[in-house]
């Protein structure tokens, strides 16, 4: 029997008492603090939180890998590039500065031209083309005389030892040439006569005389559009197949008489021999017309 005092039944006096935390009962929602802890939401002073705007190690990786590759192949493409145009400057096309008068009209002191080089490796020079040839090929070089001035000429480290010049194809291999008071006159190999019409001349055109004067076969007889002021085969003979760099075709700079160069339409030989025969048809149709007559 208990005493008065209230002592507790003895199933609760050999209840054991928690000491850790208590778990909710079964079926209740769980505790959630009326304030958040402030050391989990506060950033430090001058610090963003680390998961804004923080990128990915994985993709700073890639685009470190990325410019160190690029950087690494740099100096191959400015490799190939170079060797590129030097190819193209060697063996395609070149350009050239006008620095004379001996070409007017047609081109003028500071006019740039582009040079086909390999248009005379398909076919020979043509009657009209305008050419950049150098005054004396010399003699071939050795093989690698030949790669040495590859490079250092046409890196520009030094200067061609053969100076350029630019003039107009006049006279083709074994032709005969005469100019009479600066009337262009051309015999074939076959003997037929050509009398050039050039309309590329100036009209206070040069009045001179010159030859009659053979051509050599292998050999171009050419000559500048200023006929009074050029130095040309005139006076330097004709040149040869092996100097000559190549075809002038397009006029690049200035930029307002940029334009393609075309060759000129001369009659041909056989038209211009029917035009010199032309005389003797008449003469020879008029008397057989009045033998019949008489007849």
């Amino acid at each position: 029997m208990d005493d008065a005092q209230g002592t507790p039944p003895e199933s609760e006096r050999d209840a054991p008492v928690a000491t850790g935390p208590v778990a909710p009962p079964a079926g209740s929602e769980p505790a959630v603090p009326s304030s958040p802890d402030p050391r989990l939401e506060t950033p430090l002073a001058g610090s963003a939180p680390p998961w804004v705007g923080s990128p990915n190690q994985d993709e700073i990786k890639p685009k470190k890998e990325k410019q160190g590759s690029f950087l690494k192949e740099l100096p191959i493409l400015i490799i190939i590039a170079f060797g590129l145009a030097l190819l193209i400057k060697t063996f395609l096309l070149q350009a050239f500065y006008i620095p004379s008068e001996s070409m007017l009209p047609t081109l003028q002191v500071g006019d740039r031209v582009l040079v086909n080089k390999l248009v005379y490796r398909i076919h020979p020079p043509r009657r009209g083309d305008i050419i950049v040839f150098i005054e004396d090929p010399g003699p071939k070089k050795a093989f690698w005389g030949r790669v040495r001035s590859f490079f250092t000429e046409g890196l520009g480290v030094t200067k061609p030892k053969s100076l350029d010049f630019i003039k107009r194809v006049i006279g083709l291999p074994g032709e005969t040439i005469q100019i009479t008071n600066g009337v262009v006159t051309i015999q074939t190999p076959e003997g037929k006569p050509l009398t050039l019409n050039e309309p590329y001349l100036d009209s206070d055109r040069d009045t001179s005389s010159y030859g009659p004067f053979k051509i050599p076969l292998g050999t171009y007889f050419v000559m500048g559009d200023n006929r009074g002021n050029s130095s040309d085969s005139r006076s330097r003979g004709p040149i040869k197949k092996k100097a000559i760099i190549g075809r002038a075709f397009i006029r690049i700079w200035p930029v307002g008489r940029f334009g393609f160069f075309h060759r000129p339409k001369y009659p041909s030989a056989t038209a211009a021999g029917l035009m010199s025969m032309a005389p003797v048809l008449v003469l020879g149709s008029g008397i057989v017309v009045r033998r019949r007559r008489a007849a």
